[in-house]
This record gives structure tokens, sequence and C-alpha cells, in this order.
């Protein structure tokens, strides 16, 4: 009797041991794409008779799918793509090019195992501004002002994240005097801010007697004139120029305690640039006063935001 429960002791655990050596299958489900994604969109202010819109340019925006688990949304596909995470599902968008505009909104939803469904919505907005008339009068002095960059000061050049979180320079900013040897165009180029009479309208004018401080090629922004490979540094091929510009609300996306005017200066066509040629051409002001002000621009390395100080002369 004793062998036999012997014998079926050893069995047993042979058999215990031969189903834990099983190998295991599991199973990650059906990876179908998300069904049913619709962008919903709700114009602020948006009545029968503005349908557009109250000008604020405000758009709240709500994605929603069948068995997604994610999103990503890209506002404007006039522009670059540019994706960003939406991690609820909903925001609210300020569109801040003047006047009555058409944005194409494109919505990814991801499902299971990296399955994605893509849409796409058309929403037109009306977007009006009129900046605070301290602004207007510390840039233009009330007629044509011109400033150039305050090479007196620490940190009147620098660049940090372009990112809504970080308001300040914090991967590098220039000491007193520093592009003096290398780009000295950096501080004699000269730029006019000027309020054309009683039109409403604004002008920008460039002047560069030694050049224009820039990166090459497409990170120049377009200015004319700067070649197509080369080092940043002064390029004297670019003649200067003069452009409109319009105040419009900043669409950085900085937090509402970040000290900021939330007022860009937005310049139209390529030729006009603010101290750094290869910027985007929206510089929010982050302050201003008669004397002095300081700028941020997205580079046109998109992930760079430059910060810039400024003084009249």
């Amino acid at each position: 009797m004793a062998t036999q429960l012997r014998y079926l002791t050893v069995m047993l655990a042979m058999l215990a041991l031969t189903n834990s050596c099983e190998k295991k299958e599991y199973s990650m489900g059906t990876l179908a794409a998300p069904s049913e994604v619709v962008i919903n969109t709700e114009i602020v202010g948006a009545d029968a008779t503005h349908p557009a819109g109250d000008g604020s340019g405000d758009v709240k925006i709500t994605v929603t799918g069948k068995n997604a688990l994610s999103y990503k949304v890209d506002y404007d596909a006039s522009d670059a793509v540019d994706l960003v995470f939406l991690p609820t599902g909903s925001t609210t968008k300020k569109y801040t090019k003047l006047g009555l505009n058409t944005y194409t909104i494109t919505a990814v939803a991801y499902g299971k195992g990296a399955s994605a469904t893509t849409v796409s919505k058309d929403v037109q907005v009306q977007s009006n501004f009129t900046p605070d008339p301290s602004i207007v009068s510390n840039l233009t002095g009330g007629a044509s002002k011109t400033w150039i960059v305050d090479k007196s000061i620490p940190s009147h050049f620098g660049v940090g994240p372009w990112s809504a979180t970080s308001p300040t320079p914090e991967w590098w900013s220039a000491g007193v005097n520093e592009k003096v040897g290398c780009c000295n165009c950096f501080y004699t180029s000269e730029f006019k801010f000027t309020k054309v009479g009683t039109t409403g309208n604004y002008t920008l004018t460039v002047t560069s007697p030694d050049g224009a401080f820039t990166k090459t090629g497409s990170l120049a922004g377009g200015l004319p004139g700067i070649p197509a490979t080369g080092d940043e540094a002064c390029y004297s091929g670019y003649p200067g120029g003069t452009s409109g510009f319009s105040f419009v609300p900043s669409s950085s996306g900085l937090a509402a305690s970040t000290p900021s005017t939330k007022t860009a200066i937005q310049l139209a066509g390529t030729n006009t640039f603010i101290g750094y040629g290869a910027v985007l051409k929206e510089y929010e002001i982050l302050s201003i006063s008669e004397t002095a002000m300081y700028l941020r621009v997205q580079g046109t390395e998109t992930g760079n935001a430059w910060y810039l100080k400024l003084k009249s002369i």
C-alpha cells in the first residue's frame, strides 16, 4: 500500500511539473480600428446672425469614437501637420488669423495595437482683435518708432523649448555684447514700426547695413538674399524690406498666469523679421514699455522658442 501511495505521489508531482512548463497563450482580442469617429465643434458666440462666432476665435472641439483609447488633433491642415495629444478628447482652440477664415481640423483616434482612424472637418471662424492702446503707443510712438536689439543687458537673446509650460530661455541666453565678435549685424539692424495715419494699418521697415543675422536655407524663413547653405551668421545679401503687420491674440498657448501681454505682432510676407531671421512670423509681446520690449517667437526649427529684448532709439 505504501508503495502505491509513493507511486501516486510521484505521478501527481510529474503531472504538476508538466502542466507548469506548458506555454501560456495570450490574446489581445480583435484589433479593429476605432469606428464612428466624429469631430464635434462649437464656435463660441455663434448664432443665426453670427454663424462664425463672436470674433473671439474660440472653438470648443470634442473628438469621440467607438473603441478609441486616445486621440491626437491637428487644428489646421493648411500649415504643416502638427498632431498634438488630446488627453480628454476635448479642448478649446483660439484661432488668431484675423477676419473670416476656414480651418481644416484633423483628428486621429487610436485603438488597440496602435490601430487608428483619421477624420477631418472644416470650420469657419471669425477672429477680431483690438490691441490695448498702450501697446500700440509704446511700439509706434503714435506714428513711428525704431528699435534695436539691446546688447547692453544679459539675456537679450536666448532659447528654450517651444512649450506652453516654459516661458523662459532655459536652454541658453546671451551675455552682454555676446554676438559682437561674430555677428555684429544682430545689433546694428534697425526695426521701424509705423502706424499708418488713421487707416488702422501698420508697417515694419527693416534696415540692415551689415546684413541679416540668421540661419540659411529653409531655416531662414524665406528671407530674400540668404544662401541655401552655411552657418548661422550675418548675410549681407539681405536687402532689408518693408511689410505690413497686424496685432493678433498670441497663439503660443502659454499659461494665463505667465507674464505676457497675450498680444502678438504678426508679420505679413517673408521679407521682414525682428532681430533674428530663423523664426516664424508671430512674435508674442511678453512685455513692452516706451523704451524696452521683450518678445518670444517660435523658431523655424519649431521645437525652439527664441527670446529677444529690444530697446527704442
